[in-house]
């Protein structure tokens, strides 16, 4: 015969062992997730619970010396977060601190920083951070919920527009316990906003004041990071100061970085004088990306006796597009066959040669270098899926993966290529009339303006422009100052100009406000192209929903293929690696994380004597 034993008669560790079963059951019919040290955005995080340091660190690396870096402009605020002004260098990144710190050699993971852990559900509907209670501000005051708490609001309503619109999707905040707040969001089903959430910079709320939070200011900001400012030059320079209470050194995701005791930023006029002041050991560490300074000017004293070093330094993250963008809102860009045959007269193989010394790659792909790009990869069977009703938008040579850029002999007669534009634009309704270029129902040349914002675009936009002069086209181009190029960028008041999209190995809610039929009569959106395209917004859906790596892979190069068969814009070029120059009294590990080199994992050297560091 059965006995029904009270349970509070059971001994203590069958009891036990009931209750965590009873709480397992909980969080596998809720979707709750035990709290965590660390998030991903996609699968399992890299580094396990109790791991040291990031792999792309040197643990030992030994504490002192000054680094000083070149930067170009001045500077006129200490705070970054908001729209006024021009912050100085290195705020964001030496004296305020987030939630979580992300990990470089993977694609989105955050580890605790701030907060020591992190739980949200498999909905990711909330997410909850329980505070480190080690953490304090530089002025000694703990960081509580209570500022947690004031940062969202105050960057929700008073920050930047990005951090707006992100914060704003936060319907209710709730505080669990006395170190821990939980962060619910509206119904939009984002699953990137606890990551997002654990990047929100911590501000301390008896310093800062919402009233005047965004009037610029040169007061030396207080924060929780590894540094404090120590000297402020206006528009000249700044100095920080490791500080010695850091709260932080010895956590896992700071070992082996902000070894430096001082760092300095020195601002200069024009590159001219910042690449002087680097021959000089003035500046130390410069990342290079002109490819003619790169071939020619590294061949001054210091570099041929073995001072400065330079190296170039892998890198595992998409390059980003770099393009001219037709802006597809004018009648002239409206027709794909247009767009087609413009692209077809950027003879890349020339302008490399005779313009970069030939170092640079073509970009073939939105998310080229990386995993992610769907140059020379035929769609899978989930990308085929995603796209199976939006098949009459996708070329098939890039659903198969066999489209690339034209390529040409490099001789500058890129006759072939003309060829086949004259072709495609006598398919658009255009023909040669007295060696121009003309809309044959209607008699109107062929011409439009290419805006520009710097001198240094001139080379390239002026070649190009000779270029399509052999097709019969005028294409000026005009310089405007700075603030009437980002008022006409703003206003989508221009015909074509050149533009980036910087590029991670996980993107997510950005594409909205580039590529999203929404943003295209949206002023003040990167969707500079004007696109609007069905199957660019279901991409867009699928990406942000996507629960596994896999999957998310999948939706990416589908976006990629639906963005390359629209032909918004003329692929330019990247670099294929980063390139760095230094004076030898510097040192870095010997693995390079998945994003390039981190300088903050970088420290001097005990073996080189002072005399000859300049």
């Amino acid at each position: 015969m059965l006995r029904h034993t009270p349970i509070y008669n059971w001994p203590s560790n069958a009891f036990k062992g009931l209750i965590c079963l009873l709480a397992l059951h909980v969080c596998l019919s809720t979707g709750a997730a035990a709290a965590s040290h660390a998030i991903a955005m996609h699968g399992d995080p890299r580094y396990a619970a109790g791991f040291k340091h990031f792999d792309y660190t040197n643990p030992d690396a030994p504490k002192g010396g000054e680094i000083v870096f070149g930067v170009l402009g001045s500077y006129d605020s200490l705070n970054p977060l908001i729209v006024r002004g021009v912050s100085a260098a290195g705020i964001r990144g030496y004296v305020f601190e987030s939630l979580m710190a992300r990990s470089m050699d993977e694609p989105f993971s955050l580890y605790g920083l701030l907060a020591e852990s992190v739980e949200t559900p498999d909905d990711r509907s909330s997410v909850t951070f329980t505070l480190n209670p080690d953490a304090k501000f530089s002025d000694g005051r703990p960081v509580t919920i209570d500022d947690v708490v004031f940062s969202h609001s105050l960057l929700r309503d008073r920050g930047r527009p990005n951090h707006r619109t992100y914060y704003a999707k936060v319907s209710k905040v709730e505080r669990p316990g006395p170190r821990s707040v939980k962060f619910v969001f509206d119904a939009d089903g984002d699953r990137e906003m606890p990551l997002i959430m654990g990047l929100m910079p911590i501000l301390p709320s008896h310093v800062f004041d919402a009233e005047t939070f965004e009037q610029t200011n040169l007061r030396p900001p207080i924060g929780s990071g590894p540094y404090i400012v120590a000297n402020i030059d206006p528009g000249s320079g700044i100095t920080y100061r490791r500080n010695p209470d850091y709260w932080g050194r010895q956590l896992a995701v700071n070992r082996g970085r902000f070894n430096f005791d001082r760092i300095r930023y020195d601002y200069f006029r024009d590159s001219n004088s910042l690449f002087e002041a680097f021959k000089k050991g003035l500046v130390h560490v410069r990342s290079e990306d002109d490819p003619g300074r790169w071939a020619l000017s590294y061949d001054f004293p210091a570099r041929k006796d073995g001072r400065v070093l330079t190296q170039e330094f892998p890198i595992g993250v998409p390059s980003g597009m770099s393009a001219l963008v037709f802006n597809t809102r004018k009648q002239i860009f409206s027709d794909i066959h247009v767009r087609k045959a413009l692209i077809l007269m950027l003879d890349f193989d020339w302008l490399n040669r005779n313009l970069y010394h030939g170092l640079y790659s073509r970009t073939q792909s939105f998310f080229d270098r990386s995993e992610l790009s769907s140059h020379d990869r035929p769609a899978d069977a989930r990308e085929r899926k995603l796209l199976r009703i939006y098949e009459a938008e996708i070329e098939p040579d890039i659903l198969d993966g066999r489209y690339s850029l034209p390529v040409t002999d490099g001789s500058g007669r890129n006759r072939v290529n003309r060829r086949k534009a004259l072709e495609l634009l006598k398919q658009a309704g255009y023909g040669l009339r007295d060696n121009k270029l003309v809309d044959l129902a209607t008699g109107k040349p062929f011409e439009f303006e290419i805006l520009a914002a710097t001198k240094g675009q001139e080379r390239l936009l002026l070649s190009y422009a000779r270029a399509l002069k052999a097709l019969g086209i005028e294409a000026r181009i005009r310089q405007v100052d700075s603030a009437q190029y980002q008022r006409r960028r703003q206003t989508y008041d221009f015909d074509m100009i050149q533009a980036f999209w910087y590029a991670s190995l996980s993107p997510g809610n950005e594409q909205n406000f580039r590529w999203r039929s929404s943003s295209a009569d949206m002023e003040g959106t990167f969707n500079f192209a004007g696109v609007e395209s069905p199957v660019v917004d279901a991409m867009i859906e699928a990406l942000l929903a996507a629960k596994s790596r896999l999957n998310f892979v999948s939706a990416v190069r589908a976006l990629d293929r639906g963005l390359l068969s629209g032909h918004y814009v003329i692929p330019l070029f990247h670099l294929p690696k980063q390139w760095v120059a230094y004076w030898q009294q510097f040192e870095h590990p010997k693995k390079t994380s998945l994003y390039g080199f981190q300088v903050n994992t970088w420290w001097v050297r005990q073996d080189v004597p002072a005399e000859s560091q300049r």
